[in-house]
């Protein structure tokens, strides 16, 4: 592929390294030399010296015969008209990164679509669901953000007095509007069927419509689950993500900021939150607030270093988990020895979040569930797929242990039963083996 990148920054850079790899040609447009001389020096690129939003520039750069233009500069408009531009010129394919909430959920407008632009992608949201699907039921986040809130998928242990303990999933009938995704037991996952027999103290993953979702977890789950506790420091915008993303689903959340001013906006911004006006990495804020009694320390700010020392300091001081927010690998095989359970760095997130919107074919992968045994699958269903389309799914013949979790036609989302039909156009989720993806793939063609 021809790809042409805006912005020799964390992100673009990080871009041009892990697609030059892959063997693509590829362009980086910056307009500071220095660092395009530091590109240069590590990487097989062509470098051009120029504005990314300028047309002359994008044309030198090859963007009307490119495969793909990603504009990953530091400013948002500046990247949503680079994006307009390069899509204007001819580009096949544009993505644009952007920050902003503003932009990325399209409030009051679709900015994507209105300027021509494929993709939009935050990093910093990208990280924001990484990080709360650890703290959460692992695939979670990707269910919910492909249903825009009309399915969830929750991860719990089954209930000694439960009535589904010791009966098999038939005898069970679960609502129709649920699916058993996975059962691990013992520490081993693995995907149920019908014969599959309940035990107290599996650990399950169902999924189901958002509406009677709470009738379908009663079955296997009679005790209420207690409130998670966790803390953050640094109100920055990866923090206010983050909130986001837990907002509602059984967590209290205290954020630490040192910016008195900063933390009146979080205050007004994060309702939800506890937002302590401390520093709690030069002061005993950590101690008196009882870190020990939390389940999770994440450490958000802007600086890497302080993040570390932060999330070390929280762990030594006994916090269940503690997360670190890195920007560079530089330091990444130091964390386990001082005691960091994870790190997650918004480059990386975001390079991962462009490759898997560079897919090709129906079949994308969106999550993991457990490793291997079982993954989620974001199928578009093609016109021509004959195979699959216009009959009754109890007779498709899907992959081995294939279960087809939710169909999107248009504005709906719901869980298909055996009767159901697949039709051109829907975008379904799979939930299948890793073995299943090439099968899924000639299937779906």
């Amino acid at each position: 592929m021809n790809i042409v990148i805006c912005g020799a920054g964390e992100i673009g850079s990080h871009c041009a390294e892990v697609l030059a790899a892959q063997g693509h040609n590829i362009t980086v447009i910056d307009q500071e030399t220095e660092t395009l001389s530091t590109l240069d020096d590590t990487l097989d690129v062509r470098n051009l010296v120029g504005n990314g939003a300028h047309a002359d520039v994008l044309l030198e750069a090859g963007c009307a015969k490119a495969d793909l233009v990603i504009a990953a500069m530091e400013n948002d408009e500046i990247n949503l008209l680079s994006g307009s531009i390069a899509k204007a010129l001819g580009a096949e394919k544009v993505i644009a990164r952007v920050h902003h909430s503003a932009y990325f959920e399209k409030r009051g407008l679709d900015y994507a679509r209105h300027l021509g632009i494929d993709h939009l992608v935050c990093p910093e949201y990208s990280t924001a669901l990484a990080i709360a699907s650890t703290l959460r039921s692992p695939g979670s986040l990707a269910i919910e953000q492909f249903a825009h809130g009309q399915l969830e998928m929750q991860q719990f242990p089954v209930s000694a007095s439960a009535k589904a303990v010791g009966q098999d999933l038939v005898s069970l009938k679960l609502p129709a509007s649920s699916r058993l995704a996975v059962v691990e037991r013992q520490g081993t996952p693995f995907l149920p069927n019908a014969q599959t027999i309940i035990e107290k103290g599996d650990i399950v993953t169902l999924i189901g419509e958002s509406v009677g979702f709470d009738k379908a977890r009663k079955l296997f789950d009679t005790e209420t689950g207690r409130t998670l506790k966790v803390m953050i420091l640094g109100g920055s915008s990866q923090c206010v993500w983050v909130c986001r993303a837990l907002k509602d689903r059984g967590f209290s959340i205290r954020v630490f900021e040192t910016d008195e001013d900063r933390a009146q906006v979080l205050a007004e911004k994060l309702d939800w939150c506890t937002i302590l006006h401390a520093d709690a990495v030069n002061t005993d804020a950590l101690k008196d607030e009882r870190v020990d009694l939390a389940d999770a320390f994440l450490a958000l700010t802007e600086d890497e270093e302080r993040n570390i020392l932060a999330a070390a300091r929280a762990k030594t001081m006994g916090v269940k988990s503690a997360v670190a927010l890195l920007v560079r690998p530089t330091y990444q095989h130091l964390l386990s020895h001082i005691g960091i359970d994870r790190s997650f760095s918004p480059r990386s997130t975001g390079v991962n979040e462009i490759l898997r919107l560079l897919e090709t074919g129906p079949v994308r992968h969106m999550a993991t569930l457990a490793q291997e045994i079982a993954e989620v699958y974001e199928i578009t269903v093609p016109i021509g797929a004959k195979k699959i389309v216009n009959q009754p799914l109890k007779e498709i013949a899907l992959p081995e242990n294939t279960m087809l979790a939710a169909i999107q036609r248009d504005d709906e989302v719901f869980v298909p039963g055996g009767n159901s039909e697949i039709e051109p156009g829907d975008v379904v989720i799979a939930i299948a083996p890793e073995s299943a993806r090439k099968p899924l793939r000639k299937l779906f063609k």
